[in-house]
């Protein structure tokens, strides 16, 4: 009997990253992505008319946090499995995503490697579910311990950063924006450091999860709503 295909929802605001997901889980047996989203406001509307599989999910949405969206997620539609991707790396998350019942996190920038392993192991565990009617201490052991690897957390004895973040990079960017008390885009915030857009973003997104800086969201007329940073005050 063929294995039953598991669709995917990506739910992620940033193009590039979601034609670097939706490539490598297409590529993958059985894993079929059939819809995107890039708002949590969109992804409650697409849920309305069809209901995945699995859910690949950001935190830092424009109109909501990831979370939020988990728990609404998880009132409306128990049978969606979430495997959040985001560069949220704060125990904080972390915990709300777990006990909101998330089966994996990974952490930006995404490993695919990393990223392949997470899918694959979510498929061996629902084919091992799928499989028996009924299991044994055992085998229940080995599902949460398969689960517990990819949300498993590195130890807190020592400072860790998340792949694409380098301690020396990260000591720059807050020396150069200590002292700006104005929302700024990353954009603007990549010329007053001197790298470039993306690396930019993704320290600010890091410091976003740290808390150390909040984002506000400015919707236009036209175009993607723009996202501001500023430091927050302490």
């Amino acid at each position: 009997m063929p294995k039953e295909t598991i669709n995917v929802i990506i739910v992620e605001d940033d193009e590039d990253a979601v034609n670097i997901y939706k490539q490598f889980t297409n590529q993958l047996d059985h894993f079929n992505v059939i819809a995107t989203a890039s708002s949590g406001s969109q992804t409650l509307q697409l849920l309305k008319a069809i209901q995945p599989q699995l859910l690949l999910l950001d935190v830092f949405l424009p109109d909501m946090n990831g979370i939020e969206l988990l728990r609404e997620i998880r009132k409306q539609y128990l049978g969606i499995d979430v495997i959040m991707i985001t560069a949220a790396n704060d125990t904080k998350t972390v915990s709300e995503a777990i006990r909101g019942g998330a089966f994996g996190y990974l952490i930006k920038p995404i490993i695919i490697d990393k990223f392949i392993a997470a899918l694959k192991q979510y498929d061996e565990v629902r084919e091992q579910l799928h499989q028996n009617s009924l299991v044994n201490q055992e085998n229940i052991d080995d599902l949460f311990r398969s689960n517990n690897k990819i949300k498993s957390m590195p130890s807190t004895s020592q400072v860790t950063y998340p792949k694409g973040i380098d301690k020396h990079t990260l000591k720059l960017v807050r020396s150069k924006i200590m002292h700006i008390n104005e929302s700024l885009s990353a954009d603007e915030f990549s010329r007053l450091v001197g790298i470039s857009y993306s690396t930019m973003r993704r320290y600010l997104e890091y410091l976003v999860s740290l808390e150390e800086m909040e984002v506000e969201v400015l919707y236009g007329s036209v175009g993607r709503p723009e996202r501001k940073y500023k430091l927050l005050t302490k």
